[in-house]
């Protein structure tokens, strides 16, 4: 007799500093200064199944894309790196979109710890996910396998280097916790705004801690005009 098949489920979700889908970074690693904790489920917090984690020093972490705008996939997708007017396929992309909406990200392990309510909570930076975000399984990030010095990026090396200059006046960053103002400027140089936005005289804004960072883009340069209260 078969056995029933059973559907995958989350083992624990992400708290991250981003409340919102926009300002996300577009892959992990990008901003290692931001930190997050991956908190488990109740059935998932055996001190045993962490046995030996600590010898790594990243993590694979498998998730779900908890807040698509629309239901389905779609066999092309523009990737914002291309400016959102390039139409590539689905699979040659990390979209949101796909059969499965599932994403895959490498983070950095920083720490193991053990809450007395909350059982082994990982703390891992360079994270690429909205807070909130389930989790389906973490595995580690073995360099003799996963890491290929010698292999080819495609399109996305055309962008590689992308960046802007990010002016941050120093009485609107002191409004920032001092712990978490080098991440809120890694995210900054990435460029939060969508793909085929690119007005100067428009005023941008993403969520940040409680915050709405509001700023503008001139000429690749970001500057920072407010920091709100959301």
């Amino acid at each position: 007799m078969l056995e029933e098949k059973r559907l995958i489920e989350p083992i624990a979700h992400i708290e991250t500093d981003l409340p919102a889908k926009f300002g996300l970074p577009r892959q992990s690693g990008l901003v290692e200064a931001l930190e997050a904790r991956v908190v488990f489920r109740p059935l998932y917090r055996d001190p045993v199944a962490f046995r030996g984690i600590e010898g790594f020093s990243h993590l694979w972490l498998i998730w779900g894309f908890s807040q698509n705008s629309r239901d389905g996939w779609a066999a092309t997708v523009k990737p914002p790196r291309l400016g959102g007017n390039r139409r590539m396929g689905v699979f040659a992309t990390r979209s949101p979109y796909r059969p499965n909406a599932l994403g895959l990200s490498a983070v950095r392990l920083l720490r193991l710890e053990r809450d007395e309510k909350l059982g082994p909570v990982l703390y891992v930076a360079g994270a690429d996910m909205l807070d909130g975000t389930p989790i389906y399984d973490v595995k580690p990030y073995l360099p003799f396998t996963d890491s290929r010095p010698q292999a080819v990026g495609g399109f996305a090396e055309d962008v590689l280097d992308y960046a802007l200059e990010v002016d941050f006046p120093p009485p609107l960053l002191s409004r920032i916790p001092a712990d978490k103002r080098e991440a809120l400027l890694g995210l900054l140089a990435q460029d939060p705004r969508p793909a085929y936005a690119d007005d100067p005289a428009r005023r941008y804004g993403f969520n940040y801690l409680s915050f709405d960072i509001r700023f503008t883009v001139e000429n690749g340069k970001l500057t920072v005009v407010e920091v709100a209260d959301l």
